[in-house]
């Protein structure tokens, strides 16, 4: 073995048993073992916390300040440490802004070759965009009417830090005496502008203040000659009291050149450099802040970058179109007399009874209804002194409550008002999120939002040989952008990730798209001697895609780094130097090196568990049979993403499994048409909006439907498996009738740690409490008071079975079971987590802690202890996620048993075991992308096995050994058979 090793000595993170353990530098080990066995305690919150503790620790205490510091982690020593890089699995980025495009770095290339090389055409007339002559510019001002005051301006600092106390003493010395500092005017003779340095600003020197009018043009002429000298070439007029319809730049609101501020004045900005005598469009001078939706100067101006608008959806407001029109708004209350009478008044403007269902209403009335009256109607409203009668137009029931969410001062209106809108796309810009002007700048004829639309594998193809169209300087200036560009491109596509476009919201990224992304970013920084520290890099990928993602990790290794992976992919058991098993078992039966080798060496092993499936000793059996479906749900003409207008059938009463590369479009079908489809038409719940679809057949055949994500089962420390399983309730109770409760009082609030009275007040039951430590990271430390037991002392004083409150919330689930044989109601929900593979778990486990699968695998225990009435529809995203063989086959179990009880499961999945179990597989692809979104192959695992097209059914063969397939079977290695000693 190679002496250039990681040394890990006395490690006792977690459930760690003071293992020591040799990590080699410069090659790939994989971390596995049983869920909860310590594979992230070793991995995570030893070797790269105290990585990442010394990097911290070596810098200023004024860095530290601002960095943070990791807590140092439970181990005696870590010897031969790099620099560590953490690659996780959370989200890229939860801010709608963020994309593929900003996360990656491409768009900030892309902003700058667009700005030192694009080509700018007009909006109006697509003519290019010239140059700007300073009689143009006065010829376009004096357009205004004859006698419009203005103020002709030289911008000499735009959005800069600073204080310019220099700057404004030159002014004063050229003989300027009057700036715009900020909107704010000053006059240098009298006094001179305090500037915060830290704060972007803009100044304007006022040049001259003049009437527009022909007699002026000399005068309005050389003002502007001048303002242009002192601007370097750029221009800008203020007028402060503006007509109703400016003369010039009427398209240019969106481009916000020509802005209204708060005091009715309008602002025009000219560039020698830019313009079109054929055109009143206003431009000003592309910078690469102009392609930035992150920018005021390239945002679009109507959704402020963010390429959706919220707009009353009438679908929303009228959601049962067989109600009489009376109660038809569902937004409008007809009980209330303002509403009441506009729609008595329209209704007998047009002979239509209010009793008559609205379906049967002319399509050209309700029109009116819905967006207002050609014409006026006579609304009649009583008084003291009798009826008025007002004739006026009918505003509409979408127009009245589109101004209304915009004027009203009430949160509760508002909100009231979004139930009934929808996100859409962005009118002014279609969703691009960058301003009018900034679409209109080409290089090699094509904007930079259609490159934004575009799969990383079809934007490789387009910058591939694009220096071949650029004029020599072009060329020359783009020559590195390009490099650049195709590089990232080029290493997104070998991560399995071709098939996301670059405007892709980074917050949409699944845990393991956003892991490769990030992945992506380190190959190609090309850093050499670092620790990477990855979990479980292969989820969410198929196997074909696999392949590129291990050869990726690989050169990684041999550019000289370490890589510590936590993971349960057999392929990339296969490829690693060093495979370390954890175990034996789970929790605090775990925590030990049960064997550490290469992947025959832990194939051997008798005592890795592990080892027994990867050599086959023990296996996940295929199902005797297989149910057939009486009935089927059928969704008709998905289109949602990339979906092809699909129309699929999935029978009810039956496990089925969702399959397909990466970005074939499974989470799509099932999440937002499947899931917000049902969710919409079954609950009444306005607040999802379904993907684009016809409809969704077969409704009657299920009484309910449930979503289990891997979002959190809690936001804090407070909330826990025994909490959102309801069993802390029955542990309360049981509590609360022992002998001590019952004589003192004690009800089942005493021994809740949320409430007061039970609870230790010092650290408000948290059981930690958390201590600044100014440039160190904060510490948290056991409450004094009660050593971290969350209770008071008179609390504690009770106990059940010789144990505290405390003791069982410390307990391990299947712990728990056995102590409370005799309660069936504990026991009974304790055993649902023992079912999903979390006996491991503690009680009082902080959900905060928990992973994205293991909180799944909470919420499928809290809804299995639930009263099975059966046709509900379960719904699983990839459930398999951080499972170990062992654990995967204890949840196909709890699948099963759910569809035994009558009801209904589907997953989206990628792992074959899984699969292989299903009854039912509907195989999207054949590609990721824009090439997938059609159903390849549909039916049982054995018929999908046996479609050439299905990539799917190449590596299912494997997995059916018993079935007759002509063709070939996957590339992948069979298991080697290790003879055990039995």
């Amino acid at each position: 073995m190679s002496r250039d090793v990681i040394e890990v000595r006395g490690a006792e993170e977690h459930n760690l048993k003071e293992i020591d353990v040799e990590i080699p530098r410069e090659e790939l080990t994989v971390v596995t073992g049983l869920s909860g066995s310590g594979k992230s305690s070793l991995a995570f919150d030893t070797v790269y916390a105290e990585g990442q503790r010394r990097y911290i620790e070596s810098l200023s205490a004024y860095a530290r300040n601002f960095l943070g510091q990791m807590d140092k982690p439970k181990v005696e020593a870590v010897e031969g440490l790099s620099p560590a890089i953490s690659i996780d699995q959370k989200n890229a980025a939860n801010n709608p802004r963020s994309t593929v495009g900003t996360v990656t770095e491409l768009h900030d290339y892309l902003r700058l070759l667009y700005a030192r090389t694009g080509t700018q055409y007009d909006p109006i007339t697509g003519e290019e965009v010239g140059e700007q002559s300073p009689q143009e510019m006065v010829r376009q001002l004096l357009e205004f009417p004859e006698g419009t005051r203005a103020k002709i301006a030289a911008p000499i600092v735009r959005d800069q830090k600073g204080a310019f106390e220099d700057r404004f003493e030159t002014l004063v010395s050229d003989g300027y005496s009057r700036v715009e500092v900020d909107g704010e005017e000053y006059d240098l003779t009298m006094e001179t502008p305090e500037l915060d340095k830290n704060y972007d600003h803009t100044i304007d020197v006022i040049v001259d203040r003049v009437k527009l009018a022909a007699a002026a043009r000399s005068r309005i002429t050389d003002s502007v000659e001048t303002a242009l000298e002192e601007a370097e070439g750029v221009l800008k007029v203020i007028i402060p009291d503006p007509p109703e319809e400016p003369p010039i730049g009427s398209n240019t609101r969106s481009t916000g050149d020509l802005a209204g501020d708060g005091d009715d004045r309008l602002t025009v900005e000219f560039s020698e450099t830019l313009g079109n005598p054929n055109s009143d469009f206003q431009f000003s001078e592309i910078e690469t802040r102009s392609f930035s939706f992150n920018s005021p100067y390239g945002a679009c101006p109507e959704c402020e970058g963010i390429g959706q608008a919220k707009e009353v959806d009438e679908d929303l407001v009228i959601q049962d179109p067989s109600k009489p029109l009376k109660h038809v708004f569902e937004a409008w209350s007809y009980n209330r007399s303002y509403y009441r009478t506009r729609i008595d008044s329209v209704a007998e403007h047009f002979g239509v009874s209010l009793d008559t269902p609205w379906e049967e209403i002319d399509e050209e009335v309700q029109r009116q209804f819905l967006y207002g009256t050609d014409r006026q109607v006579v609304f009649e409203r009583s008084t003291r002194n009798g009826t008025r009668r007002k004739e006026k137009r009918f505003e509409g029931v979408i127009p009245n409550l589109s101004r209304r969410h915009v004027e009203t001062d009430s949160e509760g209106t508002r909100e009231h008002i979004e139930e009934y809108m929808a996100v859409t796309e962005c009118p002014e810009c279609d969703g691009t999120r960058l301003k009018e002007q900034s679409r209109h700048v080409f290089v090699d004829g094509t904007a930079i939002t259609e490159v934004n639309q575009m799969s990383i594998s079809d934007a490789r193809e387009h910058f591939e040989d694009m220096e071949e169209d650029l004029s020599a300087r072009d060329r020359t200036i783009a020559e590195e952008i390009l490099k650049e560009i195709r590089a990232r491109l080029g290493f997104m596509e070998e991560v399995g990730l071709d098939y996301l476009t670059l405007d892709r919201e980074a917050s949409t990224l699944s845990g393991g798209e956003s892991q490769r992304i990030r992945l992506a970013t380190q190959v190609g920084s090309g850093l050499v001697g670092v620790l990477y520290v990855l979990d479980e890099p292969s989820i969410g990928l198929h196997q074909r895609d696999n392949d590129r993602l291990l050869n990726t990790l690989e050169g990684l290794r041999d550019l000289g780094n370490t890589l510590l992976i936590v993971e349960h992919d057999e392929e990339t058991m296969r490829r690693a130097d060093t495979i370390l098993d954890m175990g034996p078992g789970p929790g605090r039966r775990g925590g030990e090196i049960v064997v550490r080798g290469d992947f025959d060496e832990v194939c051997a092993s008798d005592a890795s568990l592990t080892g027994d499936y990867l050599a086959g000793r023990k296996e996940i059996p295929v199902p005797d049979d297989r149910r057939g479906g009486d009935s089927e749900l059928r969704i008709r003409g998905a289109r949602q993403h990339n979906l092809k207008d699909l129309d699929v059938s999935i029978p009810t009463g039956v496990f089925t499994a969702i399959t397909g590369v990466s970005g074939s479009g499974k989470s799509t079908l099932m999440h937002e048409i499947l899931y917000k489809g049902l969710a919409r038409e079954m609950n009444d719940n306005t607040s999802v909006d379904p993907g684009d679809h016809d409809a969704i057949e077969g409704i009657d055949e299920i009484e309910t439907v449930r979503l289990i994500d891997q979002s959190p089962i809690g936001r804090t420390p407070r909330s826990n498996p025994a909490t959102y399983t309801d069993v802390f309730d029955y542990i309360r109770d049981l509590f609360a009738e022992t002998k001590l409760a019952k004589q003192r009082g004690y009800k089942k609030g005493r021994f809740s740690f949320n409430v007061k009275g039970g609870r230790c007040e010092a650290c408000g039951g948290q059981g930690t409490v958390t201590i600044e430590m100014n440039f160190l990271s904060d510490v948290k430390v056991p409450c004094e008071e009660c050593e971290g037991a969350r209770y008071n002392d008179e609390t504690l004083d009770v106990t059940y079975k010789d144990k505290t409150i405390a003791d069982v919330l410390d307990m391990e689930v299947a712990e728990a079971y056995d102590f409370f044989e005799a309660n069936t109601q504990i026991r009974r929900r304790l055993k649902l987590l023992k079912d999903v593979g979390l006996g491991y778990m503690s009680l009082g486990q902080p959900s905060t802690t928990l992973s994205g699968g293991e909180a799944q695998r909470v919420k499928l225990a809290e809804e299995l202890g639930k009263k099975q009435t059966g046709d509900t529809l379960y719904l699983l995203d990839e459930p398999t996620t951080g499972l170990h063989k062992e654990d995967e086959r204890k949840l196909i179990d709890v699948l099963q048993r759910l569809v035994d009880n009558g009801n209904s499961v589907v997953v989206v999945e990628h792992e074959l075991d899984l699969i292989k179990n299903a009854d039912h597989i509907i195989d999207l692809g054949p590609e990721g992308g824009e090439g997938g979104g059609n159903v390849v192959a549909s039916g049982t695992p054995e018929s999908v096995a046996q479609t050439d097209e299905s990539y799917t059914g190449r590596y299912l063969r494997d997995y059916l050994p018993d079935i007759d397939i002509e063709g070939p079977r996957s590339d992948r290695r069979k298991p080697a058979k290790v003879a055990s000693d039995d």
